[in-house]
């Protein structure tokens, strides 16, 4: 069942690129329906053209279509604002701050012993 659906999503997100590949199938299948009914060069047989005019005209259709609905996407989207102008001026002032005159805190020790000291020894010569 979960390979049958992932077979069905799998599809329906390369559908729009299989479309135009439909289309052509269309054509090779229905080749001579095309050439004798659809075709507009049927009464110019010197052309030979054979419903390639069809062929050329849906597959413009398609991408036409497909420009019609980026385009729209593209219009639709909601605008996202990355930069603002600053409205907020940050001042900085010493009058809440206590200094120490002792610090309560040490951060360094006296003295320091590295603890990789005995791994990390040139060779001796």
């Amino acid at each position: 069942m979960r390979s049958f659906l992932a077979y069905i999503l799998l599809f329906s997100v390369m559908l729009p690129t299989i479309s135009p590949w439909g289309t052509i199938a269309y054509f090779h299948l229905n080749r001579e329906y095309i050439a004798k009914v659809l075709c507009e060069n049927r009464q110019r047989p010197e052309l030979k053209c054979n419903g390639q005019c069809y062929l050329a005209k849906k597959l413009k259709q398609q991408e036409d279509n497909k420009d019609k609905e980026t385009t729209n996407r593209v219009q639709n989207l909601p605008v996202l604002q990355l930069f603002t102008q600053a409205v907020v001026s940050f001042k900085f002032s010493t009058d809440n701050y206590y200094f120490l005159d002792n610090p309560l805190f040490f951060y360094q020790l006296a003295v320091y012993i590295s603890p990789d000291s005995r791994l990390l020894r040139p060779p001796q010569v």
